[in-house]
């Protein structure tokens, strides 16, 4: 019997369990060759009661054995925001031998949990995640009291108390916003994610309205919208700067939102409209006027997560933390613009 929190279960479990040689159930695993389906019956019985997952990268070595790699979901490969959170988890694990396997939910529930079930096929070493919207993540708690170190990154698991590093998005939101109270705006859109019930947009949207609270302002839903890709956040700016009441300032609650609110406001020559921006672009200073924005160090969050996870691999059983990553504002001309007229 494994007890639970000790370890994961391994191909020798499963053969103790139902009685059987480990090359016996490998074969009945592996479909190599014939088998009584009493037999197979049993042992796909000890497989889903011990929750045993056959290890796809080991199947020639010792049974039980642990990959040397770490698997890491994302939620969108070409954001560049995850690229260097996944350049700074590589640059950690390297160094300890490790390599580092990436995989892509494209925010979504079901696509992460097929991408996890691969990484965890082949029994990964440690997993970390970048949680897709509306996902349910207490499916991993049996791997958890089984020993499998887990980080989330950027958002915390939902419905299960696990390692994660944040950064500091309620605070950084209220910062750009105040930033752009300061210079003279009281009419300000927030344009964030969708699906609105996600971590980082929630938290940023707090932010936003934290400011504007400290600030006396009334919070107007109107200029509050979402969006689920660039294009779309343009498309949304500019509604709202046509409508009667229109914002003089937007705050973008991520850098998707951004990439498409730039080039929508220079195609309507709206240059007079303030922008701030959470998280730096690629060549953002370069842009007339520069985008102004709040900066997440994902090297940082790469960083940290990676080492949470190696501290569990080395042993360290103490309960669940939470790191925060500190966020800066980044001044650079679009979130200094007065209000226009």
């Amino acid at each position: 019997m494994v007890r639970k929190g000790s370890r994961r279960p391994t191909l020798a479990d499963v053969a103790r369990r139902v009685g059987l040689s480990a090359k016996t159930v490998s074969r009945v695993l592996n479909g190599d060759g014939p088998v009584a389906d009493d037999t197979r019956a049993r042992v796909m019985a000890a497989v889903a009661e011990l929750g045993f997952r056959p290890n796809l990268m080991a199947r020639n070595m010792r049974a039980g054995t642990s990959d040397s790699a770490v698997g890491l979901v994302v939620p969108d490969m070409g954001n560049s925001f995850f690229g260097t959170v996944a350049g700074a988890v590589e640059a950690a694990v390297r160094r300890r031998g490790l390599t580092l396997l990436v995989g892509s939910s494209g925010e979504s529930a079901e696509q992460e949990g097929a991408v996890i079930g691969s990484f965890l096929a082949r029994q990964v070493a440690a997993l970390l995640v970048v949680p897709a919207a509306d996902a349910d993540h207490s499916r991993l708690r049996r791997e958890q009291d089984g020993g499998l170190p887990l980080v989330f990154l950027d958002r915390p698991a939902a419905g299960l108390a696990a390692d994660s590093v944040l950064s500091a998005n309620r605070e950084g939101a209220e910062r750009g916003t105040a930033h752009l109270i300061a210079h003279g705006h009281r009419r300000i859109a927030f344009v964030g994610d969708r699906p609105a019930t996600l971590h980082t947009r929630r938290e940023r949207h707090r932010g936003h309205l934290d400011a504007l609270a400290a600030a006396g302002l009334p919070a107007d839903p109107r200029l509050t919208v979402s969006a689920h890709d660039a294009p779309a956040a343009g498309e949304a700016t500019l509604r709202l700067l046509r409508s009667p009441e229109p914002p003089t300032a937007v705050f973008a609650a991520n850098n998707t939102a951004s990439l498409g609110i730039v080039p929508a406001l220079a195609a309507a020559g709206r240059r007079d409209v303030a922008l701030v921006g959470f998280d730096d672009l690629p060549l953002a200073a370069v842009l007339e006027p520069g985008l102004t924005v709040v900066a997440q160090d994902a090297t940082a969050v790469g960083t940290a997560a990676a080492e949470l996870a190696l501290a569990r691999l080395d042993g360290d059983r103490s309960a669940a933390r939470s790191r925060t990553v500190p966020v800066r504002l980044v001044p650079r001309g679009s979130g200094e613009l007065p209000p226009a007229g």
